[in-house]
């Protein structure tokens, strides 16, 4: 809450499941809980990545292993805002808040099975780069077309 006025402010707004455009059910492993009892900080960032690479490689075609272009993260971010634990089961939602010309920036909700509102979310940006050189390269065709469908309006 913003003390001066008693308002919300942004980051104190949960996601709710209906802003995404796909999902990705997730099992939450044994080692992904901390000494506390609740996942850590760090797995969810493997979560976003998950989504993300499982999104690019079934919608948009991506041969991780001899595709001239490659997505690589220069930016990530994640709120936490309700504890996960082993054995519960997830979904990450998926979204596309901005689609440059080489990048890209994904927008990810995690919500445990049947929630509305996350129990995190956050963002990552790639930049496709070329794969041998490591200089800037368009998003292929493909994948900016399967990226297309999960923009924001």
């Amino acid at each position: 809450m913003d003390e001066a006025d008693g308002q919300p402010m942004a980051e104190d707004i949960r996601e709710t499941r209906d802003r995404y455009r796909y999902f990705l059910p997730i099992q939450t492993r044994w080692n992904d809980n901390d000494t506390y009892g609740h996942v850590n900080n760090v797995v969810y960032y493997e979560f976003f990545d998950t989504a993300v690479n499982r999104f690019l490689v079934d919608e948009g075609g991506l041969d991780i292993h001899r595709a001239p272009a490659i997505g690589l993260v220069v930016e990530s971010m994640c709120r936490y805002r309700a504890a996960i634990s082993y054995p519960e089961a997830i979904e990450a939602g998926l979204r596309v808040g901005h689609l440059g010309r080489s990048s890209v920036r994904y927008e990810i909700g995690i919500f445990k099975s049947g929630e509305t509102e996350s129990a995190a979310d956050g963002h990552f940006v790639h930049v496709f780069v070329d794969r041998e050189t490591n200089r800037p390269h368009p998003i292929p065709d493909q994948i900016r077309t399967a990226l297309e469908r999960l923009k924001i309006r």
